[in-house]
């Protein structure tokens, strides 16, 4: 089992409520449990508070070519065995996905925001929860 920072208390397992600093570096896992990445940040609707995007760390080496991959919220679950998110893709289904550099993701929630969901939910087939 991965050790995170989700596991510090005795009962953290049991927590319902979980503050965002707090998911920052748990693991990623894709459905046959390898480990994929790990959430860098998360993007967080400013009026409702709602989780709009895990930002999820993804390849490179010691910072160099990594990517960031705004996964939709409703795409990943907690898993408490693994003590890491589940997410239903592999890492060829990552390579194609919209992705970012550390740059990139300095204005990622900015006037582009709109188009950015857009082509993140249509990869994905899902919905965005506003646009």
């Amino acid at each position: 089992m991965v050790a995170s920072s989700l596991d510090s208390t005795p009962d953290a397992r049991q927590q319902k409520l979980i503050r965002a600093s707090r998911v920052e570096h748990v693991p990623v896992f894709d459905d046959a449990g390898n480990q994929i990445g790990h959430i860098e940040d998360l993007s967080i609707d400013r009026i409702t508070g709602q989780v709009i995007y895990a930002i999820m760390s993804f390849g490179g080496f010691l910072g160099i070519g990594k990517r960031y991959h705004p996964l939709p919220w409703d795409r990943l679950h907690y898993d408490r065995a693994m003590a890491g998110y589940i997410v239903n893709l592999d890492r060829a289904a990552l390579r194609d996905a919209p992705h970012y550099g550390a740059e990139d993701l300095e204005v990622f929630d900015g006037h582009e925001q709109q188009s950015h969901s857009t082509t993140i939910y249509n990869y994905y087939g899902l919905f965005p929860p506003y646009l």
